[in-house]
C-alpha cells in the first residue's frame, strides 16, 4: 500500500507538468480527485490493510489527497496567467476605431445661417421670453379681442393673462419700449401653437422675425432687404414675387414666394404644382403698434418679417413631414452633418 501511494505520488508531480490547457486540467482531476478517481480507490482499498497500519497510511493519503488538489490548482492558475500574457493589450493590425462626432442639428444650422445672412446686413440679435402676456403677444399687436388667435384652440393659455408664444413678434415690442429708433434687429426663437400634429405642423417650432424702424424706412426698402436674404439663402437664379396679404401689425402686408427650386418652376407635389413655395410673411409696421410704444408714426416708419424654420429648411432640403425634424432619428439627423 505504501508502495501505491509513493508511485502515484511521483506520477501525479509528472503529469502535473504538462497541465497546460483546460482539458488537461479537467482531464487530471477526473483521473485522482474525483469520487472514482485513483486517490479515491486507494481510500477504498485501506480497508483491507492491518489495522495497526491504516492510522499511518491514511494519513498519507490525506496528504497525497491535498499534495493533487494543490497540484491542480497551481497548473489551474499558471494557465490562467499564461492566456492573459498571450492576449496583446491593443492589437496593432487592428483598423482604427473612429469617434462618432455630434453636429448641429437640421433647426439650429438653418436659424445659424439665416442669422449669418442678416448679421451680415446690420441686424443685431435680440431675444424674449417663451412665456408671454396676452399684452405683449396680442393686444400691443393689434390683435382684436374677438380674433381667432387669441382663442384657446389655437394658443396654449398658462392662465388667463400668461401663455405660450404663438409668434417671436412680441419681441418688436420689447426691443420699442426699450430702445429710440433706429432699431434693426432679428429674434429667433420657439414658438407654441395648440395645433393636431401632422407632416405640415407641430405644437412647437421655430421662427425669425425681424424689425427695422428708422425715418424714411419704405416698402421699397423691405423688398431690398427679403430679395438679398432669398438671394443669398436660396441662390441667385430662383424668381421672387410679392403676394398681398393681411396680418393685425403690419399694413400693408405681404407674404414672399419664389420659385420652386426643386421643379425650377414647372409644378411638383412640394409647391402644390404651382411652381412657387411661400418662404415669409413681411409688411409695413402698422402705426396702431406704434402707439403701445410711444413712438411717433408721423416721424418714424418701418417694416417687419417673419420666417417660419421649419419650413424653410424643410423646403431646402426636400423634406416632406415636419415630424422628422423633431423626433431624433439618427438617420435623419446623419444626412445634414
Amino acid at each position: 500500500m505504501k508502495e501505491k501511494i509513493d508511485a502515484l505520488h511521483a506520477e501525479m508531480h509528472e503529469v502535473a507538468k504538462e497541465l497546460t490547457n483546460d482539458e488537461l486540467l479537467e482531464r487530471f482531476r477526473i483521473t485522482y480527485l474525483s469520487r472514482k478517481g485513483r486517490i479515491a480507490q486507494l481510500f477504498e482499498d485501506l480497508k483491507h490493510v492491518p489495522a495497526e497500519q491504516k492510522p499511518a497510511l491514511g494519513k498519507a493519503l490525506n496528504a497525497l489527497r491535498g499534495e493533487a488538489q494543490a497540484l491542480l490548482d497551481a497548473a489551474t492558475e499558471a494557465s490562467r496567467q499564461t492566456d492573459r500574457t498571450e492576449i496583446p493589450a491593443v492589437d496593432l493590425t487592428l483598423p482604427g476605431r473612429g469617434y462618432a462626432r455630434g453636429h448641429m442639428h437640421i433647426v439650429s444650422q438653418t436659424i445659424e445661417e439665416i442669422s449669418g445672412i442678416f448679421r451680415q446686413m446690420g441686424f443685431s440679435i435680440a431675444d424674449g421670453p417663451e412665456v408671454e402676456t396676452d399684452y405683449y403677444n396680442f393686444e400691443a399687436l393689434n390683435f382684436p379681442a374677438d380674433h381667432p388667435a387669441r382663442d384657446m384652440q389655437d394658443t396654449f393659455f398658462i392662465t388667463e393673462n400668461d401663455l405660450l408664444r404663438t409668434h417671436t413678434t412680441p419681441v418688436q415690442i420689447r426691443l420699442m419700449e426699450r430702445y429710440r429708433p433706429p432699431i434693426r434687429a432679428i429674434f429667433p426663437g420657439k414658438v407654441y401653437r395648440n395645433e393636431v400634429i401632422s407632416a405640415r405642423s407641430h405644437v412647437q417650432f421655430h421662427q425669425i422675425d425681424g424689425l427695422f424702424v428708422d425715418t424714411d424706412v419704405t416698402f421699397a426698402d423691405l423688398k431690398g432687404t427679403l430679395v438679398t436674404f432669398a438671394n443669398m439663402y436660396y441662390g441667385e437664379e430662383l424668381r421672387y414675387r410679392f403676394r398681398p396679404s393681411f396680418f393685425p401689425f403690419t399694413e400693408p402686408s405681404a407674404e414672399m414666394d419664389i420659385s420652386c427650386y426643386l421643379c425650377e418652376g414647372r409644378g411638383c407635389r412640394v409647391c402644390k404644382h404651382t411652381g412657387w413655395l411661400e418662404i415669409l410673411g413681411c409688411g409695413m409696421v402698422d402705426p396702431n403698434v406704434y402707439s403701445f410704444v410711444d413712438i411717433d408714426p408721423e416721424v418714424y416708419s418701418g417694416y417687419a418679417f417673419g420666417i417660419g424654420i421649419e419650413r424653410t429648411a424643410m423646403l431646402r432640403h426636400g423634406i416632406d413631414d415636419i415630424r422628422l425634424l423633431f423626433e431624433n432619428d439618427l438617420r435623419v439627423n446623419h444626412q445634414f452633418n
